[in-house]
């Protein structure tokens, strides 16, 4: 039996430019970290030949292009399992389905490589999670989401990712020597369900072209939002998230509703500098950067949303039980 724990993320500031129609014009560039939100894959051995795949539903066939579940079916496949297993999903927050922001699809796609290649005995590096998770859900299944995801949650911690025209990824540690301070100043809340990422990202991909400015401001703020965090100045950090919020919702009609508005408007009302809502947009989680002295007024104001500790993650995923 095997077991991988894979990370959710948080994107801070960039979000948007990792899609394939913006940084082909140049790079795109993401600021982000990831939490103590995990998504958990058990792989084992089954003692006949059928595949058992279960999450919010259990599937057994007879061979891996009669799954229903996308990215198990595509992970068994490019890793040549074709019987004989059984993988089980688990996560900290909300299905996958029901859209979190926090990268969940993605956290389950890396996991899922993972686990499966120490149940063949190998190792795979965070590089090659990445990249082969990018290739399932962007080339394979033609999900319309950038790359930013699967490189936070197979590298993990705080990370500044540039996106090159040619394809490449590098990633670059974000050296931020205060993470707890940070941490402290920082408030999650769920505002409730998003809609489907690819009907977000759909009309923003189709915008691209007239969005390039924004996006062009996004990916500066990104690398103004990696100094901040290097220099610890965190007031500066929170000034920036609010400026990413205001370009992000240019992106598409869809990253923003008037509810989704009213709640970060209190928000800033009460006392928090800066925030957005994670991920695509739309709903899931509204995150905050408020002074702690404000963060009692804050919860008051936002009384009705159900708020997330959490702590940052410095590791990716991982492989945390092999059976004998």
């Amino acid at each position: 039996m095997i077991i991988s724990k894979t990370p959710l993320r948080m994107s801070f500031v960039g979000g948007g430019s990792d899609l394939v129609d913006y940084y082909k014009h140049g790079f795109g560039a993401v600021t982000g970290v990831t939490i103590d939100k995990y998504v958990y894959i058990t792989v084992n051995q089954r003692f006949t030949d059928h595949i058992r795949i279960g999450y919010s539903q259990v599937e057994y066939v007879d061979k891996p292009e009669n799954i229903k579940h996308n990215l198990a079916r595509e992970a068994l496949k490019l890793v040549g399992i074709k019987k004989g297993i059984e993988v089980v999903y688990m996560s900290d927050l909300l299905p996958a389905h029901e859209g979190s922001g926090l990268g969940a699809s993605s956290s389950i796609t890396v996991g899922t490589l993972n686990a499966l290649y120490a149940f063949r005995g190998k190792h795979a590096s965070p590089g090659t999670l990445a990249k082969q998770a990018s290739k399932i859900e962007i080339d394979i299944l033609g999900q319309p989401i950038g790359k930013q995801d699967q490189y936070a949650a197979a590298y993990g911690g705080f990370n500044y990712i540039r996106f090159n025209a040619d394809g490449n990824v590098i990633v670059n540690p974000v050296i931020c020597k205060r993470k707890d301070k940070l941490n402290r100043k920082l408030l999650l809340f769920y505002v409730g369900e998003k809609p489907k990422t690819s009907v977000v990202l759909n009309e923003q991909k189709r915008k691209t072209s007239k969005n390039l400015h924004i996006l062009d401001q996004m990916v500066r703020l990104a690398k103004e939002t990696r100094v901040a965090l290097e220099k610890n100045d965190f007031s500066k950090f929170g000034e920036l998230l609010h400026q990413n919020w205001l370009y992000k919702q240019k992106l598409s009609s869809k990253i923003s509703n008037p509810m989704i508005n009213e709640y970060y408007e209190k928000a800033r009302k009460a006392g928090a500098l800066g925030g957005k809502i994670l991920g695509s947009g739309g709903g899931g989680f509204l995150l905050l950067y408020c002074e702690e002295k404000f963060q009692n007024k804050v919860r008051r104001y936002l009384k009705n949303l159900k708020e997330t500790h959490f702590k940052f993650e410095p590791q990716g995923s991982r492989i945390i039980y092999v059976s004998d």
